[in-house]
């Protein structure tokens, strides 16, 4: 089987970089290259993989910012091998993911997408178990119990109910992202687009319950502002409501239904509105509570 290509679009904590990094190093499969791809401008970074020593390991940094999305396209189109992880600059793989991953596509030959187990932690790294997160585990994700292949409409269902997917920690067919792209006019909505375009296209995932990474949650404090504007659930909102159309076109009907009720995504909305009162956003509070009740402007 091929060498697993790990793509890292950096920017942000330095140290926390580094974790990411030393994480991938210290993986018991060595059949794994690295690429980071910096759109930052700290001033230590680039010694410090100087120093690494490894030759699975390739820096550069971008002359100009690209953005989170020009540089998702900047990493894509340095891929190499047939599949690869477009992994969090604060997230951590656990010693077995790259075997976990290897295993799956070597038992499901030309899958397009694999979602291994995923644990969630905190900024300080510390196991955590929110709201969200227990909502996704219990009321939308699959039981799994080993592996589970999905596709189709029944995975879009299962997704546009409630976003279960970890992005950092997915392993994708190469061809097939490629073939999808990013979408210019998304942020916080961009993974679930592409899962979309891709089921569409005719793609499955395999599901493990494998833990080997570690996704980290930072908390949202009452000090971030930008938090609390309510832009994220416009984004939300625009997006379910062209996929439902899209999705009836395309003959899921059911899929469609679930993505124009958005319902974990109203819910999260509701959660997030005592937060946007204390920043004194009142503004995004509306927003919210329109996205809580469905009458988002279209």
């Amino acid at each position: 089987m091929t060498t697993l290509d790990i793509m890292l679009p950096y920017y942000g904590d330095v140290s926390l970089m580094q974790t990411a990094v030393r994480s991938i190093l210290a993986q018991s499969d060595p059949n794994w290259r690295l690429t980071v791809v910096d759109d930052g401008k700290e001033p230590d970074v680039p010694g410090w993989f100087a120093e690494l020593g490894d030759d699975r390991v390739s820096y550069q940094r971008n002359e100009q910012n690209l953005g989170v999305t020009g540089n998702y396209r900047k990493c894509l189109g340095l891929v190499r091998e047939e599949h690869f992880v477009m992994m969090g600059t604060d997230d951590v793989m656990l010693p077995e993911y790259v075997a976990t991953v290897r295993a799956a596509l070597a038992a499901e030959p030309g899958i397009g997408m694999v979602q291994p187990g995923v644990r969630v932690i905190d900024g300080a790294g510390q196991p955590s178990d929110g709201l969200v997160d227990q909502a996704k585990r219990r009321l939308y994700a699959p039981k799994v119990d080993g592996t589970l292949v999905m596709g189709g409409e029944e995975l879009a269902t299962s997704l546009l109910r409630g976003n279960w997917l970890f992005f950092p920690s997915i392993c994708w067919r190469t061809e097939a992202v490629r073939a999808a792209g990013f979408r210019d006019n998304l942020e916080v909505t961009q993974d679930l687009a592409l899962v979309i375009d891709l089921l569409q296209a005719g793609e499955r995932m395999l599901i493990s319950d494998t833990v080997c990474f570690q996704y980290r949650r930072h908390a949202v404090s009452i000090s971030s502002k930008q938090a609390f504007t309510g832009a994220r659930f416009t984004e939300a909102n625009r997006f379910f409501m062209e996929v439902a159309d899209r999705l009836d076109q395309h003959g899921w009907p059911g899929a469609a239904k679930a993505s124009r009720r958005h319902l974990s995504s109203r819910i999260h909305a509701l959660t997030m509105v005592p937060g946007a009162l204390k920043a004194k956003q009142s503004g995004g509070a509306r927003t919210m509570l329109r996205h809580v009740a469905g009458t988002d402007p279209r």
